[in-house]
């Protein structure tokens, strides 16, 4: 699948791949610096952002319109940045075309299997009567009752085209179909002994002591970073530091 691209910058290419719920320009500042240096291609994955909608979320299929899209930009081999289910994506990439992938960077996510109840955000979301009175603040109150965060709210409702028809920019009944494929990881066989760098967040667990082993076995060279001032959401919680230790990471690329 041919997936939708934000393209900034000249140079090496690097790949930004965003997680569940997100899009190509939740990157914005950190693509807009990165592309100082590199050519930097922001993408919506499947079912996310400008892409198009499709039944199946695995990660090898989501890996693979990475890889298509990327070639038919003419950029491969490149690196890959990707946060969260993004960087299940990336780390799918480079297990299964190494030569595709020249640095890997996995913000907040191991290979593992979570299981963070993010089928709940989905019914809220879904909750949401999508007719033509709707403003942003009745789906905001809506939100509301499942979501008590309102940075997470408004992260949400980014999604949400509102107006005479308002709809879900997202292909939400297909995520929510793929959710044990977005909240799994595959068996595979493989390595990727490229240079890898996994940025946890300071204040994040999704990253733990116990996930090493299976990083790993599976990434040997893996190198880690802890990021002060961030959550799960690294690259929006601290921006200039996330660029920092990414511009870093690659500075012989």
């Amino acid at each position: 699948m041919m997936l939708h691209a934000i393209e900034r910058g000249e140079g090496r290419p690097l790949a930004l791949l965003h997680g569940l719920f997100g899009r190509a320009g939740n990157f914005g500042v950190v693509q807009r610096e990165l592309a100082r240096k590199f050519r930097v291609l922001a993408v919506d994955l499947r079912n996310h952002g400008q892409s198009p909608h499709a039944d199946g979320m695995s990660y090898t299929a989501m890996a693979a319109d990475v890889r298509e899209t990327l070639r038919a930009h003419g950029a491969l081999p490149s690196a890959m940045v990707g946060h969260s289910m993004g960087g299940k994506v990336a780390m799918l990439a480079a297990l299964a075309a190494p030569e595709a992938v020249s640095r890997l960077v996995v913000a907040d996510i191991a290979p593992v299997s979570y299981g963070h109840g993010m089928r709940g955000t989905i019914e809220a979301m879904r909750a949401i009567p999508l007719t033509p009175d709707l403003t942003r603040a009745a789906a905001d109150a809506v939100l509301s009752q499942s979501i008590p965060d309102a940075a997470i709210r408004g992260f949400l409702l980014q999604n949400l085209r509102f107006g005479e028809h308002p709809a879900w920019r997202l292909g939400l009944d297909e995520i929510a179909a793929a959710m044990p494929e977005i909240e799994g990881w595959p068996e595979i066989d493989g390595r990727y002994d490229g240079a890898t760098l996994l940025i946890a967040g300071a204040r994040s667990d999704y990253i733990r002591p116990e996930h090493r082993p299976a990083i790993r076995a599976l990434f040997p060279a893996a190198r880690f970073v802890t990021l002060k001032n961030a959550g799960h959401w690294v690259h929006a919680d601290n921006p200039a530091g996330f660029v920092a230790v990414v511009e870093a990471f690659l500075a012989d690329y």
